[in-house]
């Protein structure tokens, strides 16, 4: 993971999981995750751009 990648997951999670995945699945489960809560954002979208 580039160190981009890392900043962005933290500051702005959709748009990391974006970057990575395009729109799709992960995206909206990301963006709902964000409004939920900015913490479990945050990890989906490390542990999507992680792989």
């Amino acid at each position: 993971m580039s160190i981009l990648t890392i900043i962005l997951s933290i500051l702005l999670p959709p748009v990391a999981v974006f970057m990575k995945r395009g729109l799709g699945g992960a995206f909206l489960l990301n963006i709902l995750l964000t409004l939920i809560g900015w913490l479990p954002g945050v990890i989906h979208a490390l542990i999507v751009n992680d792989n």
